[in-house]
């Protein structure tokens, strides 16, 4: 590796974002407060209250000895010059342009997995299983992880191979790059919820009954293309509940967790997915895909830029000690130098988010004529899943893309009472 500008630049940019980190999550630490806000009085005892504050202490911690871990695998790989001895054996093993692309990005995934898989067993084992959050078997857990990497490689593999064939072989790459990536993201977004999350979870038809009639009920006066609605066995896993909307197109479905069904009553379910019909009546999910398609023609064409044989991909490669400029180690080095970058659009996508919840609440609130609702279900599902309720305002504002639970009810509230 050569200690050029280039290298400087990416080094500090590296622990400036572990110190952003650091900071921030030191100030969501000193802003937990022994006190019980009083709105959360109905839902929290003391000893609730308590295990809050304990998980998110413990989850903090966990965070950043996590995040201290892979910076430094990440140096210690970078240092020794990984990226360059990757690449060359790469190539030894196998021929051509594409297949040695394949092999260092394939090594490089599984190489990372297995460094981080401790953290996940810890995370789900240890720490969730100490407050009462994990279901989860070491057979299960076993299982899907193996599915992830199987999909990794049957979904991944052709995707990285398409966008390499077109760096390698076509003039405008980065625009038929784009063009390619995206095609395929919005092939999985309709796949997913037919065979993709399937295999993780079983889906069962909710049965009619109230429920179900207060749902579609719901859904026909937002004029929402309801196709079906289904209850997923998180609790296989979790304890935590969830619910969420799946499908692409004119017809919607929704899932709602089993410990969801089990924990809210019918109007605050309702209120729950008044809320998330919301997203889609205010054309949320349009605007963050139309975004997220524009920023992926950005990264693409910076992309093409990293590689394209100029000085600044020489001084790019010579600083991670690799060779031979080429698509494959690109797309890994582009990656780290657009870190900071990333993180800044990630802010910037956090407060959208928020603003999207806040609208989408005001929608629900509005739909269901009884504000009251929701409030109670936020309250629930705070509780339920032991969520900080003072998280600090730094924090919040660097990666939070739900607002905090007392500033979404005190603007349902504000909204009740005009």
């Amino acid at each position: 590796m050569e200690w050029n500008i280039l290298a400087l630049f990416i080094l500090l940019a590296l622990f400036a974002l572990w110190n952003l980190d650091l900071i921030a999550t030191l100030l969501n630490l000193k802003a937990l407060s022994p006190t019980l806000p009083s709105e959360f009085a109905d839902t929290f005892d003391a000893d609730r209250y308590a295990r809050s504050q304990a998980y998110t202490r413990e989850s903090s911690r966990f965070e950043l000895i996590h995040a201290s871990f892979s910076l430094s695998a990440l140096l210690a790989f970078w240092t020794v010059g990984g990226f360059g001895w990757l690449d060359q054996f790469a190539r030894k093993l196998a021929p051509g342009e594409i297949l040695p692309g394949l092999v260092f990005l394939g090594l490089l995934f599984v190489g990372n997995t297995l460094l981080q898989l401790p953290f996940a067993i810890y995370d789900t084992f240890v720490i969730e299983q100490k407050f009462g959050f994990n279901k989860t078997t070491a057979r299960t857990f076993a299982i899907d992880q193996f599915k992830g990497l199987l999909l990794a490689a049957l979904l991944g593999l052709p995707l990285v191979a398409g966008i390499l064939w077109i760096f390698s072989h076509v003039a405008h790459a980065w625009l038929w790059a784009w063009g390619f990536f995206v095609s395929f993201q919005l092939f999985l977004t309709w796949l997913a919820p037919t065979l993709i999350l399937p295999l993780f979870n079983k889906f069962t038809p909710m049965a009619d009954g109230p429920l179900r009639q207060a749902i579609e009920s719901m859904a026909a006066k937002c004029g929402f293309p309801l196709g079906e609605i289904s209850v997923m066995d998180g609790s296989k896993r979790s304890t935590k509940a969830n619910a969420f909307f799946t499908g692409f197109g004119k017809t919607k479905k929704i899932a709602l967790y089993d410990t969801l069904v089990e924990e809210q009553g019918t109007d605050e379910l309702v209120a729950v997915l008044a809320h998330e019909i919301g997203h889609f009546k205010l054309r949320h999910i349009v605007q963050r895909l139309a975004v997220s398609i524009l920023q992926a023609a950005a990264l693409f064409y910076l992309l093409g830029s990293t590689i394209d044989g100029g000085p600044f991909s020489r001084d790019l490669f010579d600083a991670f000690g690799v060779a031979t400029i080429s698509p494959h180690v690109g797309l890994v080095l582009f990656g780290i130098l657009f870190s900071p970058i990333s993180r800044l659009l990630g802010i910037a996508a956090a407060a959208w988010s928020r603003k999207h919840e806040f609208e989408a609440d005001a929608f629900a609130a509005q739909a269901t004529g009884h504000p009251e609702s929701l409030v109670s279900a936020l309250k629930k599902l705070s509780a339920k899943n032991l969520s900080n309720l003072t998280p600090h305002p730094f924090r919040v504002f660097l990666d939070h893309s739900h607002p905090p639970t007392l500033a979404r009810i005190a603007a349902l509230r504000e909204r009740s009472a005009q």
